[in-house]
């Protein structure tokens, strides 16, 4: 039996892959025994892979361009894709489907605080659509939660936020989701990542991994979403059920959750030329230089 450790960056819908392969034992199952350690601040999950206290972490790919833009030798490697699709949305009071993101050019917009990706690949959407983004009038200093009651309240005209909160501001007649950034196509939000030593020397126990990912993705898409939140139920304890049942069905719908766990070019592209167009890096490693995909058609291979 293999052991794991594997640091999570912070608790979040979008991650439920991660947690149903937990719950559901597919680690176990291909002979890894895992073990958690819990996460609340995502930019430590990378410090902690760094130093060796974590094997292994799930978390941004973004987290992986900006230590490579910092250091060119950084050994951090991603593989086992799972979140290829941006998870966040622009909400708004009333219902408006014929918004454009040029019309955030008459708008006050609160971006999200917590973490910097989605102002970044936003950004580069709203400058592919023809507006600039410097020109929006935006709130950067408070959270999502803060930034949805004030889009209730009628004080605030849009805010940027994920799942569950569009769902259950659109369940409360508080708010309607206008624009879905996975509507862009793939974009790289969440992997497995290691250092590159690391990877090599546990090289059974990641091609474990991520077999027992794929298996979980599988179950996955064909789950209804109440089974889903039974199985994650441990994870989360105070979880607004009818808002997570649809969070799940729309973020499947908009393809957040990719079905298998390689990891597609274009997602890192996307990624890679919206942080570069933010200004957030001056350097891009490219798919070679930071994804071991090696590992992920290894794994995928052996098990067919």
């Amino acid at each position: 039996m293999h052991q794991v450790t594997l640091q999570e960056p912070f608790r979040a819908l979008f991650y439920a892959p991660f947690y149903a392969a937990l719950a559901r034992g597919d680690y176990a199952r291909q002979g890894v025994e895992v073990r958690l350690l819990p996460g609340t601040v995502p930019s430590l999950a990378k410090d902690s892979v760094l130093d060796g206290t974590a094997d292994l972490a799930w978390g941004g790919p973004m987290r992986l361009l900006l230590a490579h833009d910092k250091d060119h030798a950084c050994p951090l490697r991603l593989f086992g894709a799972v979140v290829m699709g941006d998870p966040f949305f622009l909400v708004g009071r009333a219902p408006r489907p014929d918004f454009r993101l040029t019309d955030l050019a008459r708008l006050t917009l609160g971006t999200v605080s917590e973490v910097p990706t989605p102002w970044w690949t936003l950004q580069d959407d709203i400058r592919r659509a023809g507006l600039d983004p410097d020109s929006v009038a935006r709130v950067t200093d408070r959270g999502m939660a803060e930034n949805a009651a004030a889009v209730a309240a009628g004080t605030l005209d849009v805010a940027q936020v994920f799942e569950p909160i569009a769902s259950a501001m659109e369940i409360a007649g508080q708010g309607h989701a206008w624009y879905a950034q996975a509507s862009r196509g793939p974009t790289s939000y969440t992997a497995f990542y290691g250092r590159a030593d690391v990877i090599a020397a546990r090289r059974d126990a990641c091609e474990a991994m991520v077999r027992g990912l794929a298996a979980t993705l599988t179950w996955f898409a064909g789950a209804s979403a109440s089974e889903i939140l039974d199985t994650i139920a441990p994870f989360f304890d105070a979880l607004d059920r009818p808002a997570a049942a649809r969070a799940i069905d729309r973020y499947r719908a908009l393809g957040v959750w990719t079905t298998d766990p390689r990891f597609p070019p274009e997602a890192l592209e996307r990624l890679q030329t919206a942080m570069l167009s933010a200004g957030a890096i001056t350097h891009a490693p490219g798919y070679a230089g930071l994804v071991a995909e090696d590992v992920t058609e290894a794994a995928l291979s052996s098990a067919a």
